[in-house]
């Protein structure tokens, strides 16, 4: 009896650890499917940037590279003046980041650690900014930059970004510091420590990955947008989003340079996510566990 009892307890839990696989590979199967559609375009990307140029506009192509070259490498840092506009976007990214982090750790330390008139409002306000589509500001920007003379200028570029970077630097940093304990500045104030000391010796540490994963989402933010940096500066002083167009002509699209451009421009990108994944890791989940 004790046998019979024995076996069907031994099936009871094979039997729990089989339903428990079940859902499991359930959700690696939906990762799977979601990591190859996110990952395609960049695949294809890159696929379309090795590839001859005459493969490219193929009108039955091979998801398979058939042939590589970089022939059309060659042809992206040739057909204009490739690192002049990489140059620029660098600097207004580099710019807008460095303004947006201090100017947004600032303002998000003053709205969570301390009460004051109005607090409510500009959270309110942070959130509604955020809400304006960016294209319908286009011609208002416009106006502003050409009264304060900073139309065609990489200055008026980086007080534009900092529009729509900074609400989001403000409120993303707010939650970073809201989950900081403020009996640690406390304590530390207790021990003889300034005010801005405790700041400097407690939060700031903790707040580090935070301000690099909002610093990150801010670099990206500022390299990828292309409408402004469009409208708001003329071909010689273009960035390195518009200046991907200068692949369509009147006689058509090459796709190949084109993608080729594309990649080269995402390589800064890549190698910054290399450089601090850890500390991306870190901030995408802080706060997320108290105690």
């Amino acid at each position: 009896m004790s046998a019979v009892a024995s076996g069907a307890g031994r099936a009871g839990r094979a039997g729990s650890r089989s339903g428990r696989r079940k859902p499991k590979f359930g959700w690696n199967l939906l990762g799977l499917l979601v990591f190859a559609v996110a990952g395609f375009p960049v695949y294809w990307m890159l696929n379309t940037a090795f590839k001859p140029a005459k493969d490219a506009i193929d009108p039955d192509p091979s998801l398979l590279p058939t042939g590589l070259t970089l022939d059309n490498f060659s042809r992206a840092l040739h057909i204009a003046d490739f690192w002049g506009p990489v140059g620029r976007s660098l600097l207004v990214s580099l710019a807008v980041v460095a303004i947006g982090v201090v100017v947004g750790m600032l303002a998000a330390l003053a709205i969570s650690r301390f009460a004051f008139r109005g607090r409510k409002i500009v959270i309110v306000g942070i959130l509604a900014v955020q809400m304006v589509p960016l294209v319908a500001m286009i011609i208002p920007v416009f106006l502003l930059l050409n009264d304060l003379d900073q139309y065609d200028k990489l200055s008026g570029l980086i007080l534009t970004y900092l529009t729509f970077i900074l609400p989001f630097t403000v409120w993303t940093l707010r939650g970073f510091i809201v989950n900081i304990p403020k009996e640690l500045e406390e304590a530390a104030m207790v021990d003889g420590c300034s005010r801005t000391g405790a700041f400097v010796r407690v939060v700031f540490p903790l707040l580090a990955p935070g301000m690099v994963a909002t610093s990150v989402y801010g670099f990206i933010q500022a390299w990828n947008e292309y409408l402004y940096a469009l409208m708001l500066l003329s071909q010689k002083n273009q960035t390195a989003t518009v200046w991907l167009s200068n692949f369509s002509t009147k006689h058509g699209t090459e796709y190949a340079p084109m993608m080729a451009g594309a990649t080269m421009m995402a390589l800064p990108i890549v190698a910054l996510f290399l450089l601090v994944q850890r500390k991306m890791a870190a901030g995408l989940t802080a706060g997320a566990v108290k105690g």
